[in-house]
């Protein structure tokens, strides 16, 4: 099972991955949204911004998000390493209900790109 810290590694990954993108994908990733990654097998979440094509992360806390954010991401510790790592394709493990991804109809066309 994967950690906090593996997992907090794992966006800062993606954060820094959707900042050097280029074209459509940087496009994407420029939106300015409110975010919360919830890990549902250590029951925590990770809660913070979508802003300047980074992901910003303001708080850690226990528990599934306490507020409503714009975009919301939930799974498990070890599919969020697998999925920035380049082990898990995203379509596959959203279709198969291993990652949950909720947002506007417009965001999620926006961010399809990136994934």
């Amino acid at each position: 099972m994967a950690t906090i810290e593996e997992c907090r590694a794992a966006l800062g990954k993606l954060s820094d991955n959707m900042q050097g993108a280029e074209g459509d994908v940087r496009a994407a990733a420029a939106l300015d949204r409110s975010v919360s990654c919830h890990i549902t097998d250590l029951d925590v979440t990770f809660a913070g911004r979508l802003t300047g094509g980074r992901i910003e992360v303001d708080e850690t806390y226990s528990g599934p998000p306490r507020e409503r954010a714009q975009i919301r991401l939930a799974m498990a510790g070890d599919d969020l390493v697998a999925l920035v790592g380049g082990g898990l394709n995203f379509a596959t493990a959203w279709g198969s209900g291993r990652v949950r991804l909720e947002a506007s109809l417009l965001d999620l066309f926006r961010l399809r790109k990136l994934l």
